[in-house]
């Protein structure tokens, strides 16, 4: 690299410019040893961007080289803009889950808007139709009139990105809890489409190839989102960084995909990437380093939507509806001809160099000149302190008999149903488009969305989760029964798992009781994936949430996707027909740590978690799917939060627009309110007509797994008598109604 002073614009950098770039001291020192002279402002901020921990994942690399990430049907790993896998017929699916947390705390509708379109371009990048979007939304206190203005901004982003996109929103996950009333999380997951043999990687290959601009104008919006934003805790100027949230629009984001898709079936494409977090500055470094050439662009060709944008803006901006592509020279014209068609602008702004350094011009004179490698790879791997929390020695205690168990439990069940965390979603899921394209199969609200692989007889599940209160109780064995609750919403739907993406929100790193946490549920996701056989093929990682030194409750949330081979084998969650047998799968423990019951009726969030016990959740996951497949059954739904008897209210009128009835008879020596509540892990709720309980009883013995017939569909009531004696009734169309309109009258009360 050549090392001329020449052309290095702005002021002196002094220790403050520094501090103000979120880079240490140290750090500093490493980029004078790798550069060999103090850098310039603008130099100075691409090393902020690229070396954050939103875009270096430098305390949490170490920790994320240990998750499984290969497997047989593996096209693509971590490490490109998105995982994919293949799904046979030619095809493979292509899919990541990500965070806008903090934007969507300062800005929720554009911070969850952006998030939405920033996923999509992960997935486009590749050469894939984004085909479903889902996310995972935390919210702070129910009762906090601040909560409900950012539940509706955030879903109203959401819906309105999505829907004018033309791509579904298919599902996801809301939940409350005060430890996110300083930094509510927005995670986005988008699945695509695409011919195994024309996927795209984010490559700047071939010395002489062009630079390709396309998409939007660029812009002074989110200047410092990934470094400032993404990569510090909140405190009392929080307000004062909404400029740096970034402002999309859909309706340019459909015409770059469909351009950006044309431009794909172009064979003179060489690489693409997603202007994302830290703009064109990560893409252009990024692209080179994969192909280990370099790069030389022209700041002055690149279209700007503001007067007087100086390099050091245009770097760094994070305005939406970018791509950088990598085209062979001689083929200019098609590609702006493409552009044109679709009202994009586009403008070829360098080239592809053999040196592996980045030189950047600006009306004639260099700005930039930086060596690749160090600039992507040089953030050393933070090797931080870790601590076990002291809280836990404390939170894990619980005794059950404090607790008045209950010799009625309506009163339970209704406010159990009511509870934002398990009430139905109805009220998001009516604002997204989950329709358009006519690809869904199951609808929102059931264990996992479902859509068709056109032209084929498969189809696709997908289940986000993440339970925190798990994850904050005991963070290893928290992420596992993610990675084991995911898996088996996608098996109730019918589907066998095939692969995983996370995106693991945590408090601050420098805490060393944070970066325990973060180290154990690596560990606990990693060995859960590697027990199931569920690759990770792509991920995200979140740190730094917490508001003035309150972090978040540890949130790894998991989205994983299963593969239907036949759409005849789809099944839901709500009971079908009156007569039918309804029965457990799994059985029930005296647990009731870490559960709504205990949270909702005590407003405590205290206790273990329910034990996973990995071999017997494979044996009940592997006898749904295989009752599934041999058409035995009219019903599956996981039996989660709320335990037991919320299960089965669900299962009563979930099912469209239908309303069944359920008579459950239990015989148990617990307590009604773990029996009933609990929430011990592995347990699926089925249905079926009474002729089939031979030939499942006889299935369930030779697997073996635990069965048990436990009631009955049928009538207006859903009824549970125990040991003989009623503990449960009520008329199901209330309980419906409680279930349906609680979250919708919440929202309704902005003030």
């Amino acid at each position: 690299m050549a090392k001329s002073k020449k052309n290095r614009p702005g002021p002196e950098i002094t220790p403050e410019i520094v501090r103000e770039h979120g880079l240490t001291v140290e750090e500093f020192r490493r980029i004078l040893d790798l550069i060999d002279r103090p850098p310039n402002l603008t130099e100075l901020g691409i090393f902020s961007v690229m070396w954050s921990e939103h875009c270096s994942y430098k305390s949490s690399r170490p920790y994320l080289r240990k998750l499984p990430v290969e497997g047989p049907n593996v096209l693509q790993g971590p490490g490109e803009n998105a995982g994919v896998i293949d799904i046979g017929d030619g095809l493979a699916v292509v899919f990541k889950i990500e965070s806008h947390n903090h934007p969507s705390f300062i800005e929720p509708h554009q911070g969850a808007a952006t998030g939405v379109g920033g996923i999509m371009r992960d997935i486009f990048t590749m050469g894939a139709r984004p085909i479903a979007l889902m996310n995972s939304l935390r919210f702070g206190d129910w009762e906090e009139p601040r909560t409900r203005f950012l539940l509706n901004g955030v879903v109203d982003g959401i819906a309105s990105y999505g829907n004018c996109t033309g791509v579904p929103t298919v599902g996801g996950e809301i939940y409350f809890d005060s430890c996110y009333n300083g930094n509510i999380l927005g995670n986005a997951f988008c699945l695509g489409l695409v011919k195994s043999d024309r996927i795209f990687l984010a490559g700047a290959g071939g010395v002489g190839n062009q630079i390709l601009y396309v998409g939007s104008k660029t812009g002074r919006d989110g200047i410092h989102g990934a470094s400032l934003l993404a990569s510090s805790e909140f405190d009392e100027t929080t307000e004062d960084k909404r400029p740096t949230v970034q402002v999309g629009d859909p309706f340019t984001e459909k015409l770059l995909i469909e351009a950006c898709l044309e431009l794909f079936e172009c064979d003179w494409v060489v690489g693409v990437q997603d202007m994302g977090a830290a703009g064109l500055t990560s893409s252009s470094f990024e692209m080179a380093h994969r192909a280990e050439t370099g790069v030389f662009m022209d700041l002055s060709k690149v279209p700007l939507r503001e007067e007087g944008m100086i390099p050091y803006e245009i770097l760094l901006s994070e305005s939406q509806e970018r791509m950088l592509f990598v085209i062979k020279p001689g083929h200019e014209k098609e590609a702006f001809a493409i552009l044109d068609k679709w009202g994009l602008d586009g403008a070829i702004i360098g080239e592809v160099i053999e040196e592996p350094c980045v030189r950047i011009q600006f009306d004639g004179k260099e700005v930039v000149n930086l060596p690749v490698f160090p600039v992507v790879d040089g953030a050393l791997d933070l090797k931080r302190e870790t601590k076990r929390p002291e809280y836990l020695d404390q939170v894990v205690q619980i005794d059950l008999t404090e607790l008045p168990d209950f010799s009625h439990g309506d009163a339970a069940l209704k406010k159990l149903l009511a509870c934002p965390n398990i009430a139905s979603k109805e009220w998001a899921f009516e604002q997204y488009d989950h329709m358009v394209r006519l690809n869904t199969l199951v609808l929102p609200g059931s264990d996992a969305a479902v859509l068709r692989v056109k032209d084929t007889q498969k189809a696709i599940a997908i289940s986000v989760d993440c339970n925190s209160r798990y994850c904050y109780l005991d963070p290893y064995e928290g992420a596992a029964i993610a990675v084991a609750e995911a898996c088996r919403n996608v098996v109730c739907s019918g589907a066998k798992p095939i692969g995983l993406t996370n995106c693991l929100n945590f408090g601050n790193p420098e805490k060393p009781e944070i970066m325990w946490q973060f180290q154990q549920a690596v560990e606990g996701m990693g060995d859960a994936c590697r027990f199931f056989d569920i690759p990770v093929v792509s991920g995200n990682v979140s740190l730094y949430n917490e508001t003035k030194g309150d972090a978040i409750y540890p949130t790894p949330t998991v989205a994983v996707v299963g593969l239907v081979e036949d759409q005849k084998q789809i099944m839901t969650q709500g009971f079908k027909k009156s007569g039918d047998q309804i029965a457990l799968i799994g059985f029930t423990m005296e647990e009731l740590g870490g559960t709504e019951y205990l949270k909702t009726m005590f407003d405590r969030s205290d206790g273990k978690p329910p034990v996973l016990d990995r071999k017997h959740e494979k044996q009940v996951q592997d006898f749904c799917l295989e009752l599934i497949q041999k058409g035995f059954i009219s019903s599956a739904h996981d039996c989660s939060e709320g335990g037991l008897a919320i299960a089965v209210a669900e299962s009563c009128f979930s099912y469209g627009g239908q309303t069944l009835g359920a008579t459950l008879t239990l015989e148990s020596t617990l307590r009604n309110d773990t029996l009933l509540f609990g929430e011990t892990l592995s347990r699926i709720i089925i249905s079926f007509p009474e002729e089939r309980t031979n030939e499942i009883e006889d299935l369930a013995m030779a697997f073996p797994v635990d069965f048990s017939l436990i009631g009955k569909v049928g009538g207006s009531h859903f009824t549970v008598t125990v040991n003989g004696k009623e503990v449960i009734k009520q008329e199901v169309n209330i309980l419906k109604n409680i279930w349906k309109t609680s979250l919708g009258n919440y929202a309704g009360q902005v003030t």
